[in-house]
Order: C-alpha cells, then sequence, then structure tokens
C-alpha cells in the first residue's frame, strides 16, 4: 500500500479540476496544467478533493500510484503558489544578467553564453550572481536549472561555479607542497 497514495489532494478555493478524455486539466489563479493519465490508475474529483486509486491490483498499477498522486498534487500547487529554483554563481567574473527573453552568462569561457528562456519561464537576476527561476511546472523550472547549472558545475577544490541554493559542495585539499 502506498503511504502517498493514500491521501487525497486537496483542491483549494479558486481552482477546478476536470477529468475528461484521458487527461486531467487543473485551471488556477497562476494559469492551467494538464496530466495525462495512466490506465492504470483511476482518478476521482470527489467534491474539493482528487482521489487516486489503483484501477487493479497489479505490480504495475501499485508502483504507478504513488507518483501519479505526486504528479497531480504538483499540478494543483504549480497553479496556486509555481515552483521557484534559486541557481548561486561563484567565481572571479562569472556573472549572469537577463535580458528580455535571454539570459546572459559570463562563466570564464572566451564567449558569452546565452540562453533562450522557454515559454512559461520567468528568470530574475537580482543581482549578477543569484539567478531566480520560476514557472507553474515544477518539472520545466527544475529542467531549466539543471540546464543553466551544466553550464560550469561547481568544481570541488575552489567551488567555482553555479550551484543551487542551499547545495553542499564537497571540498577537496590541493596538492601538498
Amino acid at each position: 500500500m502506498s503511504r502517498i497514495g493514500k491521501k487525497p489532494v486537496t483542491i483549494p478555493s479558486g481552482v477546478t479540476a476536470d477529468i475528461a478524455n484521458g487527461v486531467i486539466t487543473v485551471k488556477g489563479p497562476k494559469g492551467t496544467l494538464t496530466l495525462t493519465m495512466r490506465d492504470e490508475i483511476s482518478y476521482t474529483v470527489d467534491g474539493n478533493a482528487i482521489i487516486v486509486k489503483p484501477a487493479n491490483d497489479t505490480k504495475a498499477a501499485r508502483a504507478f500510484w504513488g507518483m501519479q498522486r505526486t504528479l497531480v498534487d504538483n499540478l494543483v500547487v504549480g497553479v496556486t503558489e509555481g515552483y521557484t529554483k534559486t541557481l548561486n554563481i561563484t567565481g572571479v567574473g562569472y556573472r549572469a544578467n537577463s535580458q528580455g527573453n535571454n539570459l546572459k552568462l559570463q562563466l570564464g569561457y572566451s564567449h558569452d553564453v546565452d540562453y533562450a528562456i522557454p515559454e512559461g519561464i520567468e528568470i530574475k537576476t537580482p543581482d549578477n550572481t543569484t539567478v531566480l527561476i520560476s514557472g507553474i511546472d515544477k518539472q520545466k523550472v527544475g529542467q531549466v536549472a539543471a540546464e543553466i547549472r551544466r553550464w560550469r558545475k561547481p568544481e570541488p577544490y575552489k567551488g567555482k561555479g553555479i550551484k543551487y541554493a542551499g547545495e553542499f559542495i564537497f571540498r577537496k585539499e590541493g596538492k601538498k607542497k
């Protein structure tokens, strides 16, 4: 039995959920998100809650149960609060600047890195070493953060690079003389 799957997903006021043609659509103050339903799982909207249960007693249905409930919960949280990831840039001369639909990164390469901001994602740079990525789709926000971080991963000797806020970088000792 899935402990997470047993919990119903509560729908706050101002949010509507609709199930039609194998797709769950959740509308809220920040926008609309959809999720394609799995055949192994049954979804029902009951008043102000979405109940996710296995459609049959197979191993696959039990395996997908908790994950599908979490994905439905992510839809509800996304359209009400949204998601935010913070990246910190460490290094001499490393900086970021958002200009319209592009994020310009200076990361020690011979050229600047221009990252085109995808639709549905908002990127802010409160200062030149902090990047705030926000949007309503949790997967998309995480993917954009990972793509930006991939340009210069933090290295263990000086800690230079792009890291998530709160991420611990294991530091190594350099050469001994």
